[in-house]
């Protein structure tokens, strides 16, 4: 029976790298976008030319109500999901002396409070069937901090914490519960950033002095989902070229 992959903000960047590696480990792949979202027929046109076949579904995960309902539309589609790729995220970066409420909570709801929100619905079904994987994407700025950053590095670390207690509580029952933390990776947007400040400011800091590629994340959450992971648990994998090594 194929297994089912849920890749949250899979529409470009690294969520699409997701995608296609796990649909290339012959997973059945859905991805979600933000409501509204016009462009989402588009690219899954594009990724059909490609020969994906994913399916993408509204879903702010940032709101639990809108998380349950998507993830019961799913089931309902593809069956239950079996790997879960909490990948969403946004930043609002400023100074915390310029930091209002409003921003806090943004960067907040969606890249933590969305880690609940996606696994809660999926969790028990996991552990009743007896095999589950749950991944979540921080960030190298969730271990060593980020200037202009405390609403991001807090969300980024709390998804660790998060790993950590889930992973204790479902160990015996065949499911899994990691985090990544990726350094700089080559997507668009860090592309995005003017080159002089890559070459003098963030590449140097990269022992292997380059930026990393979405394909080597995506590999990796590819070993997380796979059966030959079962014994690791509770872990946070850096991937950052040596940026930062605990």
């Amino acid at each position: 029976m194929t297994r089912v992959t849920l890749v949250t903000g899979g529409m470009g960047g690294l969520g699409e790298a997701i995608c296609m590696k796990m649909a290339d480990m012959g997973y059945e792949v859905a991805t979600t976008h933000s409501p509204g979202n016009t462009k989402s027929a588009a690219w899954l046109a594009e990724m059909k030319d490609k020969g994906y076949h994913f399916r993408a579904y509204p879903c702010d995960v940032s709101d639990y109500d809108s998380a349950q309902e998507c993830i019961s539309i799913i089931t309902k589609e593809m069956g239950p999901v079996d790997v879960l790729v909490n990948n969403a995220g946004i930043t609002r970066d400023m100074t915390f002396k310029k930091m209002d409420k409003t921003n806090w909570d943004a960067v907040i709801k969606t890249n933590l409070d969305s880690v609940f929100n996606m696994t809660k619905p999926v969790c028990d079904g996991m552990t009743e069937r007896g095999w589950g994987r749950i991944i979540n994407i921080s960030s190298i700025n969730g271990q060593k901090g980020a200037f202009g950053q405390t609403n991001y590095s807090a969300a980024k670390a709390g998804m660790h914490g998060f790993s950590k207690a889930l992973a204790l509580e479902v160990a015996r029952k065949g499911v899994t519960v990691n985090t990544i933390s990726p350094g700089y990776i080559g997507t668009k947007m860090v592309m995005a950033i003017a080159q002089e400040v890559l070459d003098t400011k963030i590449i140097p800091q990269i022992p292997m002095g380059r930026l990393g590629k979405p394909e080597e994340v995506a590999g990796l959450v590819a070993y997380l989902a796979s059966d030959e992971a079962a014994f690791l648990t509770g872990a946070n994998i850096a991937i950052n070229g040596g940026q930062h090594m605990q």
